[in-house]
Formats: structure tokens, C-alpha cells, sequence
């Protein structure tokens, strides 16, 4: 039964009228990211509203729905703005739910749309985060989606392909130099985070692999420039700081004693993140 006219031009009045509502949110969000710095309160309820009006007029890509290529632009915008809010906000599970949203406008409408500025920056930003979380399989999946001269030229890309590179190699302290050297500022959240993993794995070898340690070389081995830090982790890992400013570690050594200890720090601490890969 085909539905009446009236009905038709409700269906008609209500899309328009809340697809006018979306694109004044839209200018809303615009006017809130832009400030320095923005507010991200303010932006996060934008952000949250605008969710439900795209899904509400089919702006993110579904089965059966053609949005036109204005409203694919504003979709897109405002979900790139939702990544990069994410990251500020340091929430991981907002940045991943964005980032998916956002991948297919990349990838499936890219005949459709003109390339966002925006665009191998946050799919860099992604494999960072991959590399972060130890996906490595993911990683190299969402790498093969991309060009090969991307991979190869591109600053964005070639960023956290030198730092899966870097970790493959155990040249652990050119992941810590790269802190300074990030494409983006935002990428700086997910370097930290990868840090923080190598550090603590290092740790971990080296108090099963040592009775005691010199303050100066633990803070060596563990990239650390300032003596409070080093003092701090320290103590955040139970580690007891003796008179003579060695660390002594109370670990079980039953079953160590035909291992060189040195010997097996050393191999360990170059191994360890490519014997966990494999794990």
C-alpha cells in the first residue's frame, strides 16, 4: 500500500529539518575544535549528538543508503574530529569505535569524495596505535590497504613503519629518540604508550637476570635521563634502593645457578619483544 501524500511530506519536513539541525551542530563542533585550546567537554556533547543524527539521516555508510557527497564530506569531517578528540582525551575504545566509522570513507567512497588533508595522517595515527597494542597481525593488515608509495614516502605512514622496523631490531633506544620526532603531536599518546611497554619489559628482564644493579645503569638500560624518574619507577616495581645506590632485587634464583646472569640480561632484553611477537 503506498503510503499518502501527507505522510510523505511529514517524512520529507523531518529529514530536512533535522538534517538543518545536524549541519548547525556541525558548524557548532567546527567553532568549538578551532579554538586553542578547545574544549574538549563541550566538543565530547557535540560529538555525542551528532552520532545520533547521522545515524538518523544514513550519513555513516550502511546497507541501502545514499547519502550525497556533501553529507559524506560533513560525516567524515566530524568523525576525523572525533578521533583526534579521542586521542586528547586519552580514550583508546572512543579513538577505535571513530576509526572504524571513519576507515570506509577512506577506502570505499575514495572515488567518491576528495581526499581529506586529514587522511594518512589518522591512518598513520591507527597503525601506531596497532604497534602500541601489540596487533601486530592487525598492523600489517590495515598496511596492506595502503599504496606502496604511501608506505614508502609518506611521513605519516613511513612513522610507524620505522617503529615496527626499530622494535623487529631491538634498537629500542631509536623508538625512545623518536618521542621527539613525531609527524603529529597526537602521535606522541600512542609513543608513550609504547614506551611504557618496552620499559617495563626491559624491567621485567632485568630484575629475573640480576641480584643487583647500579642505579646509573638501570637507568641506562631503561632510557631514563632523569635520576627522580629512574627513583620513582623504581620504587613503582618494588625495587629496594640500597646505601651504596644499587637496586637489589629479591627474586628466586633456585634454578639459575649454571646461567650467566649478564649474559642472559643482555640476550633477553634484545629479544624480548620479538619473543613476545611470537607469543
Amino acid at each position: 500500500m503506498k503510503p499518502k501524500e501527507g505522510a510523505i511530506s511529514i517524512y520529507y519536513y523531518n529529514m530536512a529539518t533535522t538534517l538543518k539541525e545536524a549541519v548547525s551542530m556541525y558548524q557548532k563542533l567546527n567553532r568549538e575544535w578551532s579554538k586553542k585550546p578547545p574544549n574538549l567537554n563541550k566538543c565530547g556533547d557535540i560529538l555525542g549528538q551528532l552520532k545520533i543524527a547521522l545515524l538518523n539521516l544514513s550519513f555513516l555508510p550502511i546497507a541501502g543508503s545514499k547519502p550525497s557527497k556533501q553529507e559524506l564530506i560533513i560525516a567524515r569531517d566530524i568523525l576525523e574530529i572525533g578521533v583526534q578528540w579521542s586521542v586528547l582525551k586519552g580514550e583508546i575504545q572512543s579513538f577505535e569505535r571513530y576509526m572504524a566509522q571513519l576507515k570506509p570513507y577512506y577506502f570505499d567512497y575514495r572515488e567518491e569524495l576528495p581526499e581529506s588533508s586529514y587522511k594518512f595522517q589518522l591512518l598513520g595515527l591507527n597503525l601506531l596505535r596497532l604497534l602500541a597494542q601489540n596487533r601486530l597481525a592487525e598492523f600489517h593488515t590495515e598496511l596492506e590497504l595502503l599504496p606502496a608509495k604511501e608506505i614508502q614516502n609518506n611521513i605519516y605512514i613511513k612513522h610507524p613503519v620505522s617503529m615496527e622496523q626499530y622494535l623487529m631490531e631491538g634498537s629500542y633506544n631509536k623508538v625512545f629518540l623518536a618521542r621527539g620526532n613525531v609527524p603529529a603531536e597526537s602521535y606522541n599518546f600512542f609513543i608513550d604508550i609504547l614506551l611504557l611497554t618496552i620499559r617495563d619489559e626491559i624491567a621485567a628482564c632485568v630484575d629475573k637476570a640480576y641480584e643487583r644493579i647500579a642505579f646509573n645503569e638501570a637507568a641506562r638500560m631503561l632510557f631514563f635521563t632523569k635520576p627522580q624518574e629512574m627513583k620513582a619507577y623504581g620504587e613503582k616495581r618494588g625495587w629496594e634502593l640500597g646505601k651504596d645506590n644499587y637496586f637489589v632485587f629479591h627474586t628466586d634464583k633456585k634454578a639459575e645457578e649454571s646461567i650467566p646472569s649478564h649474559e642472559l640480561a643482555l640476550q633477553a632484553i634484545e629479544y624480548a619483544r620479538e619473543l613476545e611477537m611470537i607469543v
